[in-house]
């Protein structure tokens, strides 16, 4: 087993509160905006993951740039449950902080992929 990068251990802790949290959503959207929401901070695990059992820079950079799609999806379901007030504002702004922290990190990985290829 590969030693876990930053990123991957940032997201996985992310995404171990955020499942408590949306656990907690009403039941009315459990189905709509919890399962969408934990399902895409899943995908975003399981991409991290291969990313980094990717070789070719290539495909790297192809799942680094789905990741931070995801994120930006990720981003905006949690403003509208924070809008529609089933997340509290210190968990938007919690999860908002995470969200930008990995995001800077998906960053500079790419970079860093760009770099490798020139």
């Amino acid at each position: 087993m590969k030693p876990e990068t930053p990123v991957f251990v940032l997201w996985y802790d992310f995404t171990k509160w955020l499942v408590q949290k949306t656990g907690k959503f009403p039941k009315r959207v459990r189905f709509t905006f919890t399962n969408r929401i934990d399902n895409l901070a899943l995908d975003v695990l399981q991409a991290i993951t291969v990313t980094q059992y990717t070789r070719r820079s290539e495909r790297k950079t192809g799942l680094l740039r789905e990741i931070n799609h995801e994120l930006d999806q990720i981003r905006v379901l949690l403003r509208m449950c924070h809008d529609m007030e089933f997340l509290d504002h210190k968990g938007y702004e919690h999860a908002s902080r995470k969200i930008d922290e990995a995001g800077r990190m998906i960053g500079g990985w790419g970079r860093q992929q760009e770099g490798a290829d020139g």
